[in-house]
């Protein structure tokens, strides 16, 4: 994934090079040089236009870097849900849904109120490690805690899902 410190460098120097160049370009108008007590006043104006297409500049870079970021999550997430397309054991996904449903309200983030109970299937930690999870099941990818609890489905049936199985 694409990290904010590879465009760092280059906005760096233009935030830093910029303002001296714009300086020394915008000299107002005036060709003499100021005498000893008199202070050179650089007029705004002249500075107004660069300052404006530097703004666009980061604001261009900027928008790139999110584009990025977002198009490398959505490949990660549709590599994802490839992985954990097919469902082990024949099981349907109405199933399946029908468990989440009851379970976590479909809700793959859910969380029981003690904290024992994760996910959507709600798992423990053990039941998860299982089935070959690893980490903590409401984190998981819903595709994969679809595929675990299709795992488990298969070994034991809805005896895990006493309630709702």
């Amino acid at each position: 994934m694409l990290t904010k410190r590879k465009y760092f460098t280059p906005i760096l120097i233009l935030v830093l090079a910029f303002p001296a160049a714009a300086l020394a370009a915008g000299g107002g108008g005036s060709t003499s040089s100021p005498s000893v007590g008199e202070a050179r006043v650089v007029p705004i104006a002249p500075l107004q236009r660069p300052v404006k297409r530097f703004q666009r500049l980061v604001h261009t870079i900027a928008d790139d870097i999110e584009a990025e970021e977002r198009a490398a999550a959505r490949k990660q997430k549709r590599e994802q849900e490839e992985e954990f397309a097919e469902l082990p054991g024949g099981i349907s996904l109405s199933t399946l849904e029908a468990i989440a449903s009851c379970e976590s309200g479909g809700d793959p983030a859910a969380v029981s109120s003690d904290g024992t109970y994760r996910g959507k299937y709600q798992f423990d930690y053990g039941t998860w490690e299982s089935m070959g999870g690893s980490g903590d099941p409401a984190a998981a990818p819903e595709a994969e805690q679809d595929y675990r609890a299709a795992l488990l489905y298969a070994a034991s049936g809805s005896s895990p899902w006493p309630v709702c199985g």
